[in-house]
């Protein structure tokens, strides 16, 4: 038996059987209420440049067709309140419900909005961004096509010095010398790539020519994730103590999807961002008065001094 055809019906307010004649399938379509707008403007991409050669740039997202004097944060009471349309409901009380939703971490809704990022970035940096297990990705590939001479490189200003209390990170500069020194490294790393060009246009196979490139050359993907997991992303590479380089490339996707979801970013703000998260050693050291916790640890101590000291209690 052949498989019955698609026709689509647009006749608002009239009611329609859900098979035709001849076996076709109809395809319900309901108004709207109202005009719709594109969320980014009727534009197909929206970019930030990240240093010298990378950029993170916003191609597509989802809802793309919002009604006319809302926000993509009315995909998410509509998720939450499991209705369609913008029913009876104010705005205000769509604002309410949005922080409510974030400040309880009802997380469902917000998985309801998507983003789709094209980025460039060093592979370094690409190596943390990946640890987000949570996003569709496709990455451009050195097996089948040539990498691209392009290299992260900070300023003599920005080599930073280990920390010494944060294994996996710098904080301050290190003196210029040193940092010249790093540079001219640099430089030397970076000089092989005419020998990579040489031996993959002498026949050496692209996958084991690209091997001896050095992390800062660039790499690009696109990345779709939901609002929700990027809030994750957000909070996590945003903060003081990641790496400053990906704490970059967060800002700029932060600040292109802001616009789109203007409600939940403020409530993200208020909520993570700016927020203080205490511990029950914390709370007790607050109900108690005292200004040191009940523990030897000393990485708690000084995250519970630093947190005082954003309350306003410290010295």
């Amino acid at each position: 038996m052949a498989e019955p055809s698609i026709s689509t019906e647009c006749k608002p307010g009239v009611g329609q059987e859900s098979a035709g004649k001849g076996g076709e399938r109809i395809v319900r379509t309901a108004p709207e209420g109202g005009p719709l707008v594109d969320v980014m403007g009727g534009a197909a991409r929206w970019q930030i440049n990240v240093h010298d050669h990378g950029f993170v740039a916003l191609i597509d997202a989802m809802p793309r067709l919002i009604p006319a004097g809302t926000t993509a944060d009315s995909a998410i009471v509509q998720a939450a309140r499991v209705s369609y349309g913008a029913g009876t409901k104010k705005v205000s009380e769509d604002r309410g419900l949005t922080r409510y939703l974030l400040r309880h971490r009802h997380t469902t809704p917000f998985e309801m909005v998507e983003f789709k990022f094209h980025c460039a970035m060093p592979i370094f940096v690409a190596r943390q961004w990946i640890r987000h297990r949570t996003a569709n990705v496709n990455e451009y590939s050195g097996r089948y096509s040539v990498m691209t001479d392009r290299f992260y490189r900070p300023s003599a200003e920005n080599v930073r010095k280990q920390s010494t209390v944060n294994r996996q990170g710098g904080e301050e500069p290190i003196d210029l010398s040193t940092a010249r020194e790093f540079l001219d490294y640099l430089d030397a790393c970076e000089a092989n790539y005419k020998t990579y060009l040489s031996l993959s246009e002498r026949g050496v196979a692209r996958e084991l020519a690209r091997v001896g490139l050095p992390q800062n050359i660039y790499t690009e993907w696109y990345w779709k994730c939901d609002l929700h997991n990027i809030l994750r992303f957000l909070s996590l590479r945003m903060d003081a103590h990641a790496q400053q380089e990906i704490q970059d490339y967060a800002r700029a996707m932060h600040d292109l999807i802001a616009p789109i979801v203007p409600v939940t970013m403020e409530a993200f703000k208020d909520y993570e961002m700016d927020s203080v998260r205490l511990t029950r050693l914390e709370i007790e050291a607050l109900r108690a008065g005292k200004a040191t916790i009940e523990t030897d640890n000393k990485r708690e101590q000084a995250e519970w001094e630093a947190k005082r000291k954003r309350l306003g209690f410290g010295s």
